[in-house]
């Protein structure tokens, strides 16, 4: 898991290359011409994560109405939806799940253009697909996901701007941007801060993620490598739900990491920081600036755009993880009843 980690920021420079740029354009400038109405998400876990990102980006930059398929209605229950005029994305690391590939299947059978991203392109699911996505993260050693979710990101990100674009090429100050994104993750990962935090946490019985916008995904991913890597019990909260109920719970002996960047979302997670300061809970921020109210920080380095945070606001986080499970004395790279591909109907 740890070579996993530290092998973003290569993956990062890998997508970032010309040949894969150039590859993503052209899924892009595809998507852009047909025109889809609507867009349609599934996956898994991790990947589902990711997706929830991709929705943000589609919601925000493209703005187009985005729904998350429920597989079973159709694996199971013998639904077939009419996907016409819409895009149809599969988001999965290993493109092996049967369900997955089942959504895809019956949505170009109606109609809908299909779309997969995966770090497999021979998979089940690239091939179901009318058009797919490398995001040559490369072998991922560990059952955890790391490297191949924070490839999905950008791969979503690269995407999304490239349908906005039209033709599917990235703005010159977009492209600027993003071509700091690697040494931009070399730095985050190089703080030890989530080292320290592992021992201030390693007798934690649950504890809390949260953030809004593009960091909700980032809490909901956290929560999950918290939880398959150290067995601790993790809820993830947007921290606009969190105020509507789940505050109570709230107190010093339950941890809150909540992510707080710049931008709209950010903004609005320092309110839910000050609501939990009065609950006296231990919370703990991830993001470039001292939040007031919060006990402590994960540091990242400060971005221009506020969609780069969640390729950098997890790697302090995975980080975390790993060091708490090792200091809980758990495995992290076979967490108990887990396999690296997991197939469900």
């Amino acid at each position: 898991m740890a070579a996993d980690i530290a092998e973003q920021p290569g993956g990062f420079a890998r997508l970032l290359d010309d040949a894969h740029l150039s590859a993503i354009a052209q899924v892009a400038a595809e998507v852009a011409a047909r025109k889809p109405r609507n867009v349609m998400f599934v996956g898994r876990g991790t990947s589902d994560h990711a997706a929830l990102y991709g929705a943000y980006l589609t919601e925000i930059r493209l703005g187009l109405p985005v729904a998350s398929a429920s597989p079973s209605a159709i694996t199971l229950y013998g639904a077939r939806p009419d996907f016409s005029s819409t895009l149809v994305i599969g988001v999965s690391q290993s493109g092996g799940s049967p369900d997955l590939a089942g959504v895809l299947n019956a949505a170009r059978e109606s109609g809908g253009l299909t779309l997969a991203i995966t770090n497999n392109p021979g998979s089940p699911l690239a091939r179901a697909a009318e058009l797919a996505i490398d995001v040559a993260a490369g072998h991922e050693r560990a059952v955890a996901a790391t490297k191949t979710y924070t490839a999905e990101l950008l791969a979503l990100l690269l995407l999304i701007e490239g349908v906005r674009a039209g033709d599917g090429r990235l703005p010159d100050d977009e492209r600027a941007a993003l071509d700091k994104l690697p040494q931009l993750a070399e730095d985050a990962l190089a703080d030890p801060a989530a080292d320290e935090l592992a021992q201030r946490y390693r007798f934690a019985s649950r504890m809390v993620t949260t953030g809004r916008g593009y960091a909700y995904p980032t809490a909901r991913e956290a929560a999950l490598k918290l939880m398959e890597t150290s067995y601790l019990p993790a809820l993830a909260f947007s921290g606009a739900d969190l105020l509507h109920g789940p505050l109570a719970m709230a107190d010093p002996d339950v941890p809150v990491l909540a992510v707080v960047g710049d931008g709209p979302g950010g903004q609005a997670m320092r309110d839910v920081v000050g609501r939990l300061a009065e609950r006296r809970a231990d919370v703990v921020t991830i993001g470039a600036d001292d939040i007031e109210g919060a006990a402590g920080r994960l540091p990242v380095p400060a971005v221009a755009d506020e969609r780069y945070s969640a390729l950098l606001d997890i790697l302090p986080l995975q980080k975390l993880a790993l060091a708490l499970a090792l200091a809980r004395g758990e495995d992290p790279d076979s967490p108990r009843g887990l396999k690296k591909v997991t197939t469900t109907l």
